[in-house]
């Protein structure tokens, strides 16, 4: 902040403070894999990205030092969905608008290079069974990152459906005798309109392509962590998932 005064018709610099604040931030990235879908199918059924998985996830990797960035088929602007103002930290963040401005424009996987990632996370919400299984660009960023860059492949919820499409350089499936968590066939409402929709089944998927598929009460936390592969249940899970990821990073610190 500057104090100025003018003198003899000369503005002259007086005074001059500033104040720092003290940066936790490590330098580490995560990359949040989001969704440009905005209605189920062919259907006018509205939908979107789970606000709540992603501010419970940011809020988690921000307050530990970690930078976040947001990937989503066609960049740009994504829908939300599960917006509840009454809690404190989606409402606080609705309002920031460094972060809104971040999901407004999301990158294109054109613009992500891939060694600057620790980790990939999968939100969920609807939008997340269309799109983002299906695109090969961002396929290839996540398994690189798991790859050549030891990085982790996370994802919760409705997420889960981003990853059963995953294969590595031998052409396993990722899912492929790993105990994998996402939403449940059995908690949607099989007669609704929004699942007759759905491209494929989660659950059903994984199950096919080799992959042991575990969940819990309906709203319970649960989280599975298989090496760099960690699946969270539900938006309940978005905090401990993050706070898996970021156990596993610490610790290859410390044993480094």
């Amino acid at each position: 902040m500057f104090l100025l005064k003018k003198i003899k018709n000369e503005w002259k610099i007086i005074s001059k403070t500033a104040i720092s604040e003290k940066s936790n931030q490590n330098g580490n990235k995560i990359l949040f894999i989001v969704s440009n879908v905005s209605f189920h199918g062919t259907s006018q059924l509205p939908t979107g990205n789970s606000f709540s998985e992603i501010v419970n996830a940011y809020d988690t990797f921000k307050k530990e030092g970690f930078t976040v960035d947001f990937v989503s088929p066609k960049g740009g602007s994504i829908p939300l969905a599960y917006i509840n103002t009454s809690d404190s930290l989606q409402k606080n963040l609705l309002y920031n608008e460094d972060f809104m401005y971040a999901l407004k424009h999301t990158k294109k996987p054109k613009e992500i290079n891939a060694k600057d990632y620790k980790a990939v996370h999968y939100i969920g919400g609807g939008s997340a069974m269309y799109d983002v299984p299906k695109n090969k660009e961002i396929q290839k960023i996540t398994m690189t990152i798991f790859e050549e860059y030891n990085g982790i492949v996370s994802s919760v919820c409705h997420g889960t459906a981003g990853i059963v499409n995953l294969k590595t350089k031998e052409g396993k499936y990722l899912v492929n005798d790993r105990i994998i968590n996402g939403y449940p066939e059995a908690y949607e409402k099989e007669d609704a309109e929004y699942f007759k929709q759905f491209p494929f089944l989660i659950q059903k998927t994984i199950e096919e392509r080799g992959g042991i598929f575990k969940y819990s009460h309906r709203n319970s936390v649960h989280v599975e962590v298989q090496g760099n592969v960690i699946t969270g249940q539900n938006y309940l899970s978005s905090k401990d998932v993050a706070l898996k990821i970021i156990e596993n990073l610490n610790n290859r610190e410390i044993s480094q």
